[in-house]
């Protein structure tokens, strides 16, 4: 009896160039009709629509920023309260023991810089960052990304991805090259 062996590849992706920003759209347009997930564009300009088209709608980073702000908020309030009433306790005046009022601007402070900083944080985990070499730097040409040319690439994890049939439909989309990108 045989049995199935899963096979690891070193392939990243296959990576097409294309001229113009036009030819980039309709391709991962073509792409994602296709059945296309994972796939990523590249260009040396942002393109308004070709988030959408990809479909990289990330919302992680406004919970993980809303969260950092409201520790920061309670960790600031709470950290006042402490202060003045077991730390350094002074009653001036005959005030409450929690003058909420007086906290407002420190708690304000507080939960901005902890939602600033969770945020960057956040946002380099989420990232994947420090990430000093990605694989696409080695594709032929990547480096005019950021000139004039314009790139898609269908990652090798997509679950439609089978070597052939996706250069074959990169070559149909009007790519002027086509290639593979190793890990």
């Amino acid at each position: 009896m045989s049995q199935a062996v899963a096979v690891k590849t070193d392939l990243f992706g296959i990576v097409a160039q294309y001229e113009d920003s036009d030819q980039l759209i309709e391709a991962a347009r073509r792409a994602r009709d296709a059945g296309y997930t994972k796939m990523d564009g590249y260009a040396p300009f942002a393109i308004e629509e070709l988030p959408d088209i990809l479909g990289n709608r990330d919302d992680r980073i406004p919970w993980v920023m809303f969260f950092g702000g409201m520790f920061g908020a309670i960790g600031g309030f709470g950290l006042q309260v402490w202060v003045a009433n077991v730390d350094y306790a002074l009653n001036i005046g005959g005030r409450p023991n929690i003058s909420w009022p007086s906290f407002v601007p420190v708690t304000f402070e507080c939960m901005v810089l902890a939602a600033a900083i969770s945020g960057l944080v956040g946002m380099i985990a989420l990232n994947g960052l420090p990430r000093p070499h990605h694989p696409l730097f080695d594709a032929p040409d990547f480096e005019r990304v950021t000139q004039d040319r314009f790139f898609l690439c269908i990652e090798s994890s997509d679950p439609n991805f089978d070597r052939d049939s996706v250069a074959k439909f990169l070559e149909s989309t009007g790519a002027i090259s086509v290639s593979e990108v190793k890990e």
